[in-house]
């Protein structure tokens, strides 16, 4: 496949959830953060997860135009039900809310369960960053199959239970972490399949628990580790806690709900620079220090030291200029989409 623009994959995009059920409103919303992500550099969250939302969708465990109920409210902090809704219509509207009681109060905070997929963190916290303060967030798969095998063994019982912190700067990009507590995300084990890749060692251990490069086995009684390799434990214990936090916190729990439903809970808090240094100074400090450590001189065979975050950000200036990669795999599962919703003469989609 060529590589294809943005605004292209967005309008794909868009028109298979339209046609599958969503609302304009949700298909846009979905289409902004899986193509973010593509642009990204970060395809395993990108339009691969197109095929699965809507697979989600005819199975009824996601529910376009579902309530988004506020459980619980005080002047600083949320629970909000999103009653099986699509975790990036929910999550996103969340965020929205506590940067208003961040705005009044210095800090907000919000526990999010029963939602789709939400994608990547970073979407969300480095809004917080662009309205100068600080975003936090952590997720899980709530009760939903478990992919991640604890420090020491070799069955499933976690999620991938990604982490992610954004902050102003004064830099071109933004400065986020945006990290899976396993080796690597379960997307990207998807997406090594679909290209027919192996995958690095120490991320997958078959259902023997033996090292395995072979992405298949993960779907075949296998797991992903904990990150850190020899020093997993470390990941493990990042893992635990953000179960906790979207898991527990949340009211979802932990364990497999027998449906196999599949159902991120969320985690997030944001907090206001200027309540507790001067918003501008902060920025500029934050700017100094990454340009501070992007002088340190190379280690032997690295190109140099990049702020985290900015891989991503050199990423999406590529791809917006030239295109964004899609493999044959998914090009034609969402091919397949179009000819079925009978909307592929209108997206061209014969011909990428």
């Amino acid at each position: 496949m060529p590589n294809i623009a943005v605004e292209r994959l967005i309008e794909i995009s868009e028109a298979l959830l339209q046609a599958a059920g969503a609302s304009a409103e949700e298909a846009a919303t979905v289409a902004k953060h899986c193509t973010g992500a593509n642009l990204a550099g970060h395809d395993s969250h990108g339009i691969i997860q197109i095929p699965t939302y809507i697979d989600r969708m005819d199975a009824g465990h996601i529910v376009p135009g579902a309530a988004w109920d506020v459980v619980q409210e005080t002047s600083t902090t949320m629970v909000i039900d999103a009653n099986w809704g699509f975790g990036y219509v929910a999550t996103e509207r969340a965020m929205h809310r506590i940067l208003e009681k961040a705005q009044s109060t210095g800090l907000g905070a919000a526990t999010i369960f029963r939602q789709g997929h939400v994608g990547r963190l970073s979407s969300y916290t480095t809004m917080a960053a662009e309205a100068g303060m600080i975003g936090l967030m952590t997720a899980d798969s709530g009760r939903a199959p478990k992919v991640v095998a604890p420090f020491g063994g070799r069955e499933a019982r976690l999620g991938t239970n990604p982490i992610s912190v954004a902050v102003p700067s004064d830099l071109d990009g933004p400065l986020f972490i945006d990290m899976a507590t396993s080796s690597a995300a379960a997307g990207k084990i998807n997406l090594a399949l679909a290209r027919g890749q192996a995958i690095p060692e120490g991320w997958v251990i078959d259902r023997e628990g033996r090292p395995t490069t072979d992405p298949r086995q993960l779907r075949e009684g296998g797991a992903l580790l904990p990150v850190g390799g020899t020093e997993g434990y470390k990941g493990y214990g990042l893992s635990v806690i953000v179960e906790i936090l979207s898991g527990i916190l949340t009211g979802l729990g932990f364990g497999v709900e027998p449906t196999g439903k599949h159902n991120d809970g969320c985690f997030m808090a944001v907090f206001r620079v200027d309540a507790f240094r001067p918003l501008e100074t902060f920025r500029k400090e934050v700017g100094e220090f990454a340009r501070y450590l992007k002088a340190t001189p190379p280690a032997e065979g690295s190109s140099g030291v990049l702020y985290p975050g900015e891989i991503e950000h050199a990423a999406e200036g590529e791809r917006r200029r030239d295109g964004i990669p899609v493999e044959d795999a998914t090009w034609q599962k969402l091919s397949a989409l179009a000819a079925r919703y009978r909307v592929a003469d209108g997206l061209g989609m014969d011909a990428a």
